[in-house]
């Protein structure tokens, strides 16, 4: 599949765009989830982009940017891995995330570069602050976001250019049994992005209800109710959590009732 000029245009402002956002708009506008269908209307398949992104969004759901720690980034991978499932065709778009890391790791060797290119560029900041230039601080900080924009375009860019052409020799060079572990190992990764997420976020103490969950949805999936046990899940999980609530508000009320000298 070759991709049309104003395709590529396109996409390429939409990466401009994304990129800006995860550091700057906040909008999350960046996430897979996001970009992954509009990539794939973009390129004519958004209904495979939507596929593809929520898979990375589960693959990178704990992975998260702190400071100078960059992981491989999820808005060039995103997209690089919807291209990958439209442009080659591949019927199960997971082989499509483990084709799009070496673009993900570009992404991040980009952000570390601005951020490098930019840590002289505070002191100026300073000084601006210092005077009182409000204008030639916003000058400084579309500078920066431009060239974080840029640098993930010209990625992007180079992978709908020469990405393509090494997908289609992948696809005829490669044996059947690397495109299966290629699968296997994009399969896993959402799990693996959860893991990372539970190990932040995960006390002691919410264990069992963490199995209980797992337990049930086996249980309600194997019943043949099929998609409907997801909602069915939430609704008690939502349940249990409304309950949870109001008893600890109900014991933080009781604690702060003052006690009579007669000790009632």
């Amino acid at each position: 599949m070759t991709f049309s000029f104003l395709q590529i245009v396109l996409v390429m402002v939409v990466t401009f765009i994304a990129a800006i956002d995860q550091f700057s708009f906040l909008e999350s506008l960046y996430q897979p989830i996001v970009m992954g269908p509009v990539v794939g209307a973009i390129l004519g398949d958004m209904n495979t982009g939507l596929i593809v992104g929520g898979s990375y969004q589960l693959m990178m759901i704990g992975s998260m940017p702190v400071g100078g720690a960059q992981p491989p980034n999820s808005v060039i991978g995103g997209i690089m891995a919807t291209v990958f499932a439209i442009s080659m065709k591949i019927t199960d778009p997971q082989a499509a995330l483990g084709l799009s890391i070496p673009f993900a790791l570009l992404g991040q060797y980009s952000v570390i570069l601005v951020f490098t290119i930019t840590s002289p560029l505070m002191a100026k900041a300073d000084e601006y602050a210092a005077k009182a230039d409000t204008d030639a601080i916003e000058r400084l900080n579309y500078f920066t976001m431009a060239m974080l924009g840029l640098f993930f375009s010209l990625v992007v860019f180079a992978g709908l250019m020469f990405g393509q052409a090494i997908g289609e020799t992948l696809t005829t060079a490669l044996p059947a049994w690397v495109w299966n572990g290629l699968k296997a190992a994009g399969g896993m990764m959402r799990f693996v992005g959860f893991a990372v997420l539970l190990k932040v976020m995960m006390s002691n103490e919410y264990w069992g209800f963490y199995f209980a969950g797992f337990a049930l949805a086996t249980i309600v999936d194997k019943s043949g109710l099929g998609g409907q046990a997801l909602a069915l899940i939430a609704l008690i999980g939502f349940a249990v959590a409304v309950y949870d609530y109001q008893t600890n508000v109900k014991m933080k009320q009781f604690g702060k009732k003052e006690v009579s000298d007669d000790g009632i």
